[in-house]
């Protein structure tokens, strides 16, 4: 098919999950987008223990792995710029580390550097990611160059805090 984005389907809850919501479907920046339309769930899930923000994390990354893949099948295209979940979780990650160090997790400044951060590795994609990103195919390959850029973005998140806090 020549647009795969005709194939997405909002009703269908993959593709409703897939797109963030139908964040990523925005004609630009798709990404960006997907990872914008993630902070308002983070601030929700913020207010769990950090025990159960891990564990929404980690749920989120498995069923993103079925999620973007019968997405991206639906689609005929691998890791399709419309399929944004991966997205949502990396933030996630990146933002676990506010939970952790305590700071008050709706700061804003906090939730901005964790956006330009997690919003920098994935894009810029160094090295490991833009090699999970190239050789790692599948439901797996969407999800898992994003959950390493939101490791990458935490750790950077974390090294910020100690020179500003």
């Amino acid at each position: 098919m020549s647009n795969p984005i005709a194939c997405i389907r909002l009703k269908n809850p993959w593709h409703l999950l897939a797109t963030g919501f139908g964040s990523g479907l925005s004609p630009v920046i798709p990404g960006t987008m997907g990872t914008l339309a993630s902070i308002p769930f983070y601030l929700a899930f913020s207010h769990l223990s950090l025990g159960l923000y891990i564990a929404v994390i980690i749920c989120s990354s498995f069923a993103g792995w079925l999620i973007c893949q019968k997405t991206a099948d639906d689609m005929g295209v691998h890791d399709h710029g419309a399929i944004v979940w991966d997205e949502f979780v990396g933030f996630w990650i990146t933002m676990s580390v506010v939970q952790y160090s305590g700071q008050n997790i709706g700061d804003w400044h906090w939730i901005l550097a964790g956006f330009v951060l997690f919003r920098f590795f994935d894009m810029v994609k160094p090295w490991p990611i833009g090699w999970l990103d190239q050789h790692v195919k599948g439901g797996l390959g969407i999800m898992l160059d994003d959950i390493v850029a939101g490791i990458m973005a935490g750790i950077s998140l974390f090294l910020l805090m100690l020179f500003y806090v």
